[in-house]
Formats: C-alpha cells, structure tokens, sequence
C-alpha cells in the first residue's frame, strides 16, 4: 500500500520523456537494419507485409478446469510454449522478422524481397507463411498432456508503416506504425473463425476481387486463392521439414514442467529476466489493459506529413503510462502491444493477496493512467504538437494469473496468461476514450465503495485520480482513505485557507494554496 500519483511529479517525468524526443529523425529502412536497437528519437519508413496470427482456442485450454488453478495455467503455459517454438522455427526457416509474440496473438513483417516492387512476392510469401503455420500448429499438440492443436486466424495487409522501438528499463518492443499493421491486426481479431484473410489492398496487390465495406474481414481466402500464393512464394521449408526440426529441438532442449512461485509485492521488484518455465510466477491479482483510443486515424494523419509528431507523442505518452503502473503504483507492464499498455498489480504479502485492497489500489492506478495521459496531452500541444482527438480506454480485471518467460533459450518472450488477462482486454473493448471499465471478479473482489463508483454498468466516464481517490474514500474504501490521508499529511499547511473548492494536496491546487 502507499501509493499515489502527484501532478508535479508526472509533468517532470513528462517533459523528461518529451525532450528525449524532441528532436526526432526519420530514415528509409536499409536491408538488414536492426529493429531491436532503433534509438527513440529515430524512426524507420518500411515498405513491408504485415502477419498478425491469433490461436482462437486460447479460451478452452484455460476452461480446461472448472476452477482456475495451476493445472490450467501450466497447460496453457505449456501449450504457448510449445507452439512459440515451431513458430519460431518457421520465421527463422522462410526469413521472416517476428515483432511481438503476446501471449496467443502473433505479429510478423516480411520485409524481404525488398524494394517497392517486390509487394507482389512479399504478400504471397506472407501468405504461405501463414499457411505453413497452420499446418503446422495442427500437428503440435500433446494428448499425453492435454495439450490441444492450436487452431489459428490470421490478418494480412502490406504497405507503408513507421518502425519505432521505445519500450522502457530493459523491455524494449519494436512497433510499426501505419495503417497495414492496424489492418492485418483488425483482420485478425475480427472474429474467432480460423482462415486467412487479406485486406482489399492485399488482396488487390495479388490481383484477388476486392470486396465490398469489411467484408475482406469476415470472407476467409479460398483454398485456390492460397495456392496461388505458396506457388509463387516457393518457400525454402516445409510442414514436414519444420516438424522434423521440431521435434529434435524438444528431444534437445525439453520444455521440461512449469514450475510456480509466488511474487512478493510490490510486482514492480519482479525481475523478468529471470523467468522461464521452471521459474514461473502464480498469484492473485489485477490484469489492466490501457489503450490509446483513436490512435490508428490519428496514425493515418500524419504518417505521410509529420511522422516526427508520431513519435514524440507515442514516445511520451506510453513512457508515461507504463512510470504510473511500475513507478507510482508499483505494478508491472508486462508488455506493449502497440499503442496499448498491459499491466497488473497486486496487494498483499508474500503468502497471501489482499483482493480488496489490491482492486482498489488498481481503481486509483486507473484513475492516475487517465490523469498522466491528459497531462502527455497538454505537454505535447504545449510543444505545438498535434494530438487530434486522442483519448484512453482503460479495462481491468481480477483472479488467478501467470507471468513467465516462453520460447527458445536466448529468444524468450514475455507471457501473461489467466482468465483475467482475456477479460480485462475485453472490457477494454467495451470502452469509449473516456471511458474505464471493471471485470465482474473486480467488481465483485473489490470494496462497496469501488461498486458505488462504477455503478451497475461497471463502467465510469472521465475517472482521473482526483475522482478517483476522493469519491472512494468518500464512500469509506480504506486503501484510497490512507492516501488521501498521507497527501493532506505531506502537504498540509500551516493555516488551513478558505478553498472555493476542496485541498487536493496531489495536484498543483495544493502546491498553489501552500506557496
């Protein structure tokens, strides 16, 4: 407990991040450039096919049990794990770039053949990527272990985007901005239906009848559509091959059995670095997504005129959101997907969780999200930036969760797995840029005083930290009374004076009516 959010201190941290950026330098992407080492301050324009691949039966293997234990978790971990490392192999095998493997969702740039006029080769060569993956994701289940086939959707578009790389404290995450990232992934989580499917310029790039509105979301490629890919693509791997290969890297290097631990709080100690299989960690807690609303059109805008304005504003105000969770609150981001934060918390001691206390704590870590995004806001067009009609849409939720370390030794990525993690992003879904959302456990979990103030709907609109931490103590929540309680404590003056409006000894009001 004991954590808060300060206006000043958020402003500082901002304008640090801002003059990070301010001098921002765009370059045409050069053959075999690094995406994992592309300082903040640079970006790279790539002319490339964008892969997002989504298994769609993530949901039943953590439905494998009735109740949400280890049991489950460890097969999910286990099913990951194993589907990480043949996917691995086909990447490393057809010469594709992998950019970000989240828990079940995929994305993959095939940059190469290079040049302008190579898209033709380069969307047939994504295509039969995808085809290969799902061939081979078909064979790698484990009936000894109850481990199913994945059964995978996958979104394809090609064009244009903006390579950027500025994740923070060791986590750094590369990330295309532009609209055939945004398009294949929008394909890709359209529905649960499995197939491929090709956005209209895609599809109009491989010469395929473009269709009417989004239907190129819900019409999957026919199987010829997909041959006519593999047949030009003429991959240098095969199902077999790669199986082959698979195989002998399990004989070689086991998974072996996933092994739990619990963190001791705060999350922000835990040092991802050292986890893997064997080393995984298990506990109860709040899984938040925190997404920046608008950003595609946003994206669309200025690509083309001002991409250095993408920069500063994606550097910022990411930066700031991820100090909130792991600085203020001491919580962990787990990852980025993009322009959207994952993060969880947790309250308690080493033995045992304290739900109330850590729902509450994760409401006003919350509220502070939206407080620091609108202060990136007003930094940036303070800097003649131009932000648009960006806003934040922010769902949580609570109940059992896994952190651990997937793939090949040297290769491995992040992984959150759990009920909560599915449901958060769901409900961050739900939200409008104003808007955050509870999960129904949080709810449940969570204070009477956290239900009076998302209401029924569990939704509440414009909840910044102020709204936050004072509505919940007014309505007798203990974690957010003792904030509130320590900020008027290390700001309370002398002569208390006559306020047209109340002390928020955590916003400048305080500091103004002190000097």
């Amino acid at each position: 407990m004991g954590h808060s959010w300060k206006e000043d201190r958020a402003e500082k941290r901002i304008k640090s991040r801002y003059e990070e950026v301010r001098d921002v330098e765009i370059f045409d992407y050069k053959r075999d450039t690094s995406l994992e080492s592309i300082p903040a301050r640079r970006a790279y324009r790539i002319h490339a096919a964008h892969v997002y691949i989504d298994i769609v039966n993530i949901d039943e293997i953590l439905a494998c049990t009735k109740d949400e234990g280890t049991t489950c978790h460890k097969r999910t971990l286990k099913f990951l794990n194993q589907h990480y490392r043949a996917v691995h192999r086909i990447l490393e095998e057809s010469n594709a770039k992998r950019v970000d493997f989240h828990n079940q969702r995929l994305h993959a740039l095939v940059a190469k053949p290079y040049g302008e006029d190579e898209e033709r080769r380069r969307v047939a060569k994504a295509v039969a990527i995808a085809k290969l993956v799902d061939e081979v994701l078909a064979e790698t289940g484990d009936a000894d272990e109850h481990i199913p086939n994945a059964r995978v959707r996958v979104g394809i578009d090609s064009g244009l985007a903006l390579a950027v790389n500025n994740g923070r404290r060791g986590g750094r995450e590369p990330l295309f901005l532009g609209s055939p990232a945004n398009h294949a992934a929008k394909c890709a989580g359209h529905a649960s239906t499995e197939g491929i499917y090709l956005t209209n310029s895609a599809r109009s790039v491989m010469g395929f009848p473009a269709l009417d509105g989004d239907k190129d979301r819900s019409t999957r490629l026919t199987d010829e559509q997909i041959a006519t890919c593999v047949d030009e693509a003429k991959l240098e791997t095969s199902k077999d091959k790669i199986i082959k290969l698979w195989k002998e890297e399990q004989e070689e290097t086991p998974i072996g059995s996933i092994e739990f631990s619990r963190p001791t709080p705060p999350l922000s100690d835990l040092n991802f670095d050292a986890l893997t299989p064997g080393n995984s960690k298990n506990f109860e807690g709040v899984s938040v997504y925190a997404d920046i609303d608008g950003f595609s059109a946003f994206v669309d805008q200025h690509l083309e005129e001002n991409p250095e304005n993408l920069v500063r504003t994606l550097h910022v105000v990411r930066s700031e959101l991820d100090s909130v969770t792991h600085s203020d609150f001491g919580g962990r981001r787990v990852r980025f997907i993009g322009d959207c934060l994952h993060g969880m918390l947790i309250e308690g001691t080493a033995y045992t969780t304290d739900a109330e206390a850590t729902v509450s704590t994760a409401v006003q870590c919350v509220g502070a999200l939206r407080s620091s995004f609108l202060s990136a806001i007003e930094h940036l067009k303070s800097e003649g930036g131009d932000t648009g009609e960006l806003g934040l849409a922010i769902g949580l939720e609570y109940g059992p969760l896994s952190l651990s370390r997937l793939g090949m030794k040297g290769e491995r990525v992040r992984c959150a797995t759990g009920r909560a993690v599915i449901a958060s992003e769901a409900e961050q879904r739900l939200c409008k840029g104003t808007e955050s959302r509870i999960g129904p456990a949080a709810y449940k979990a969570g204070s009477d005083a956290v239900r009076t103030l998302f209401g029924s709907s569990r939704t509440a609109d414009n909840l910044d930290y102020d709204a936050a931490v004072e509505e919940l103590s007014a309505s007798g929540d203990k974690v957010a009374k003792a904030a509130l309680e320590d900020a008027y404590a290390s700001s309370r003056p002398a002569v208390v004076p006559s306020l047209s409006q109340p002390l928020r000894p955590h916003s400048k009001l305080a500091h103004d009516e002190r000097s």
